[in-house]
């Protein structure tokens, strides 16, 4: 049915560049009204009109007969329509969220309505009634242990904005910088209700370490992104490791900042990229490295992975999910056969242009990594289902034997590193709200303050 094929487009997001992606052009509530008169159109019996806001794909899966079909039968199930009340946003990568509460005979729903950026209706859902998640901070993390200040990352035309979360008081602290996943992240590399790099830059900074986070180029200059003639070359390198290095620049130029102990942590795309980022700042004498769930295999295989996962979480894979899966397989082909002479193409494969994709060919992040020098620390969830275990256990095999390597699995947690029970699915990022495993702040820290200058082990 229609209502799952949401939940693909929404983690593929996740693991997508974003390179059109930013702020939606449209007034806050705007998306809103949309949804609502979806809502209406449907119960007005009108479905022409509730699929005129589809997108291609929508509109071939679910045009207004299979709506019609959709619609009619939910009174044997629910009851009749009465009327619908409170409605919301949520954001997730380039996505947003409508969640429209409807009051039928025999319970209450909200219809969650998911838009593309450009406001038209990719997925719908019918899911539980919930009250909005309440931002919980760690409770790890007490407030008076550090303050924050305001910085900036780079400069000129695609300058970050960035915060500082540092240790209260005077000296020389040692420090990290945390460069995000896929998609248009903020700095706080919030989804849903949850904000991981937030837990993590406070549950630091209150044991003694500063931590930069910074607002992803995609996020914060998106727009300009896809508007610039040169766009058709934007590699990893312009999305993630040239402001992974100036924030590292930066943090050995800040008072209060040991610059002979600032390390580097990478979440998802951010540790598969890491090898990289450790040669690109080679030359700065950065003192040790963190992968936090970082891939080790290509992007479009990850992300057709994904999807199989949540296609078949309800036992069965729908005409919608089905389509869904053969166009990721088949731009996921095109992409394996790109050529140097299409470099400079402005077609889109996937969200990104020839030139990110023939960037990345051959990249054997496991394989690199063995080029690094300082200590490493590899951590990974045990119910991650967007990067597995299969990947942790990747980067073992490549880096057996080193001493100056660790790894640690944590089983209950996600791929946000948060807590949690039984299947994992994307409701778990979007409806329940938590925090960052105190262990793995733990980990974290004892790994950090354990190291000396450039990479050696504290007496």
């Amino acid at each position: 049915m229609p209502h799952l094929r949401w939940a693909a487009g929404l983690l593929a997001a996740a693991l997508l560049p974003g390179l059109a992606a930013g702020r939606t052009s449209r007034a806050p509530d705007a998306l809103i009204l949309k949804a609502e008169a979806f809502i209406d159109a449907l119960a007005g019996g009108d479905f022409e009109s509730a699929a005129r806001d589809f997108d291609a794909v929508m509109r071939g899966v679910s045009g207004p007969d299979k709506l019609a079909a959709f619609w009619k039968d939910l009174p044997s199930r629910l009851g009749s329509f009465r009327r619908r009340t409170a409605s919301r946003r949520d954001t997730l990568g380039a996505y947003a969220i409508v969640l429209v509460t409807c009051e039928f005979e025999k319970t209450a729903l909200d219809v969650r309505v998911v838009f593309d950026k450009e406001g038209r209706i990719t997925g719908f859902q019918l899911v539980p009634v919930r009250p909005p998640a309440v931002d919980r901070p760690p409770d790890y993390a007490p407030r008076d242990r550090f303050e924050e200040i305001a910085l900036t990352v780079g400069e000129g035309p695609w300058a970050l904005p960035a915060t500082l979360t540092r240790p209260v008081g005077g000296g020389s602290f040692p420090a990290l910088v945390l460069v995000h996943g896929s998609g248009p992240n903020d700095r706080d590399e919030t989804i849903g209700p949850n904000k991981p790099f937030r837990d993590l830059a406070w549950g630091l900074a209150a044991r003694g370490i500063a931590v930069l986070r910074y607002e992803k180029r995609t996020r914060a200059h998106g727009p300009k992104i896809a508007a610039d003639a040169k766009a058709a070359f934007f590699t990893v390198k312009e999305e993630t490791i040239d402001d992974a290095a100036a924030a590292v620049g930066l943090l050995r130029r800040t008072p209060g900042i040991d610059p002979g102990r600032i390390f580097v942590l990478g979440h998802s795309l951010g540790g598969m990229l890491l090898p990289r980022i450790a040669s690109a700042v080679r030359d700065l004498e950065p003192a040790g490295f963190i992968i936090l769930a970082g891939a080790t295999r290509p992007l479009p295989e990850t992300m057709i992975r994904q999807i199989q996962y949540l296609s078949a979480l309800d036992g069965s894979v729908s005409e919608a999910e089905q389509k869904t899966l053969n166009d990721l397989k088949a731009q996921a082909a095109a992409i394996q056969g790109l050529r140097e002479s299409d470099r400079g193409s402005a077609a889109r494969w996937l969200n990104a242009p020839a030139a990110y994709w023939l960037d990345l060919k051959g990249y054997d992040p496991a394989a690199a990594a063995r080029a690094i020098e300082q200590p490493l620390l590899v951590l990974q969830g045990g119910r991650d289902y967007q990067v597995t275990v299969e990947d942790f256990e990747n980067w073992k095999k490549a880096l057996v034997g080193r001493p100056n390597v660790s790894f640690q699995i944590y089983p209950a947690c996600n791929h946000l590193f948060i807590e949690g029970r039984g299947l994992p699915t994307p409701d778990e990022y979007l409806s329940v709200q938590g925090n960052v495993a105190r262990a793995v702040v733990e980990d974290i820290a004892t790994f950090i303050l354990r190291i000396g200058p450039t990479g050696r082990k504290r007496p």
